[in-house]
C-alpha cells in the first residue's frame, strides 16, 4: 500500500525559468517562438494538402515532419508556461507519463523520418530512373507508417518501464519536462543496466539513421558532382543542403546528450540542449524548408492567389 501511494504522488519540474521579471520576459519570447512554430508547421502541412504540385513523396514526408514539429513543440512548451505563469510546478504522475510517452514517440519517429527523407533524394538523385518504383506513393505511404508506429512502441515500452520504477529519493525532476534519463536520479534502486537500454535505443533510433543518412548524402555529392547540367546540379544541392541543414539541428544535440554517460552531464547542460531540439528546432525547421525551396514559395503564391480569388 505504500509503494502504490507512492507512485501516485506528482513530480514537481524545476523548470527552465527564474522565477522573475527576467523569466517572464523569456517566456514571453518562449511564447512567441511556440506561436512561430505553430503557425509555420500547420501551414506548411496545409500547403502540402492544398497544392496538388506538391503532391509527390518528398512533400508528403515533409508534411509529416511539420506535424511532427508541432505535436514536439506543444508537449513541453504549453505545460511550462502554464506552470510558470500559475506559479505551480507539479505534474500529475499520469500526465507526466503522457509527456514521456509523445516526446519519444515523435523524437524516435521523426529520426527515422528524416532518414526516409535522406533515402528520397538519394534514389531521386542518384537512380533517378527507379524513382517511382522505389519510392511510389504506397512505398511512401508504408515508411511514414512505419515511423510512427516504430515510434510508439518503442515509446510504450520506455514509458510503462520508466514509470513502474520506484521513486522514493525525491520526486523533484531537474528539468521543465518528464524526460527518462532526468527522472533516473530520483530512482531508489540501480538503473545501471536500464542506462545501456537508453544507450541502445539511441543507437538504433538516432545514430544509425544518422549514419545512414550521412552515407546517402556521400553517394549524392557524388553524384552531383558528376552533373553536366549546372541547373540541375544547383537544384541538387539546394535540395540537399536543405534538409542536411534540418538533420543537424535535429541531430547533433540529441547524440551530444544522449550518448554521453549522466556523470558527464550536468542538468544547466541538458536543458539548454533540450530547448535546442524540443522549442527552436520546430520552428526552424518550416523556415529552412521554405525560403530555399522555389517550389514551396511558387506553391504559396499559388494558394494565396486560389485563396484571394475565392473571396472575391
Amino acid at each position: 500500500m505504500e509503494k502504490w501511494n507512492q507512485t501516485l504522488n506528482d513530480f514537481i519540474l524545476m523548470g527552465l525559468l527564474p522565477p522573475n521579471q527576467t523569466g517572464l520576459l523569456l517566456l514571453l519570447l518562449i511564447i512567441s517562438v511556440f506561436v512561430l512554430a505553430c503557425l509555420g508547421n500547420s501551414g506548411m502541412t496545409a500547403l502540402i494538402f492544398l497544392d496538388l504540385r506538391l503532391h509527390t513523396p518528398m512533400y508528403f514526408l515533409l508534411s509529416q515532419l511539420s506535424l511532427m514539429d508541432l505535436m514536439y513543440i506543444s508537449t513541453t512548451v504549453p505545460k511550462m508556461a502554464i506552470n510558470f505563469l500559475s506559479g505551480q510546478k507539479s505534474i500529475s504522475f499520469l500526465g507526466c507519463g503522457v509527456q514521456m510517452f509523445f516526446f519519444v514517440t515523435i523524437a524516435c519517429s521523426e529520426g527515422l523520418l528524416l532518414a526516409s527523407m535522406a533515402y528520397d533524394h538519394f534514389v531521386a538523385i542518384c537512380h533517378p530512373l527507379h524513382y517511382p518504383v522505389r519510392m511510389s506513393k504506397i512505398m511512401c505511404l508504408k515508411m511514414i507508417i512505419g515511423t510512427w508506429i516504430l515510434g510508439s512502441i518503442h515509446s510504450l515500452v520506455h514509458t510503462i518501464y520508466a514509470l513502474h520504477l520506484p521513486y522514493c529519493r525525491s520526486r523533484v525532476i531537474n528539468h521543465f519536462f518528464c524526460e527518462v534519463p532526468t527522472m533516473l536520479p530520483l530512482v531508489c534502486m540501480d538503473t545501471w543496466v536500464y542506462e545501456y537500454t537508453i544507450l541502445g535505443s539511441t543507437v538504433i533510433f538516432l545514430l544509425l539513421p544518422f549514419l545512414g543518412i550521412m552515407a546517402s548524402y556521400g553517394r549524392v555529392l557524388f553524384a552531383v558532382f558528376h552533373m553536366r547540367s549546372k541547373e540541375g546540379r544547383k537544384k541538387a544541392f539546394t535540395t540537399c543542403s536543405t534538409h542536411l541543414t534540418v538533420v543537424t539541428f535535429y541531430y547533433a544535440p540529441f547524440v551530444y546528450t544522449y550518448l554521453r554517460p549522466r556523470r558527464l552531464r550536468t542538468p544547466a547542460e541538458d536543458k539548454s540542449l533540450a530547448v535546442f531540439y524540443t522549442i527552436l528546432t520546430p520552428m526552424l525547421n518550416p523556415i529552412i524548408s521554405s525560403l530555399r525551396n522555389k517550389e514551396v514559395l511558387g506553391a504559396m503564391g499559388r494558394v494565396w492567389g486560389m485563396l484571394s480569388s475565392r473571396k472575391k
